[in-house]
């Protein structure tokens, strides 16, 4: 936020007679939300992965432990659905982050 506030838009805005929350907001925080909204993304996916090594190291019944107890017992079927699971979501989370990209900055179209 600090680095777009010294881009030559902002001082524009401000030049313009813009109210300062319009050029924070409108101007600043529209174009340093990207990153942010990335980021968020790929901590998203970390939890995703997170979620096994979490629920078995604190004992948490969930999906994490049912893929554990899965592998170990060799139960192919629910390996290949939890997998197929894990996947759809992390496909769906960084879906949502591209499709967020349009929102956030106007001048992103796909």
């Amino acid at each position: 936020m600090s680095e777009a506030l010294t881009e030559d838009y902002i001082r524009t805005a401000r030049a313009k007679g813009l109210a300062e929350s319009t050029v924070l907001m409108r101007h600043a925080l529209a174009n340093a939300a990207v990153p942010i909204v990335t980021v968020i993304g790929i901590g998203v996916a970390l939890l995703i992965g997170g979620v096994v090594v979490t629920e078995t190291v604190y004992s948490i019944p969930g999906l994490g432990s049912l893929t554990v107890d899965a592998v170990l017992n060799r139960d192919f079927p629910v390996i290949q659905g939890l997998v197929l699971f894990f996947s759809l979501l992390y496909v769906l989370v960084n879906l949502l982050v591209d499709v967020s990209y349009l929102f956030l900055d106007p001048r992103i179209r796909y």
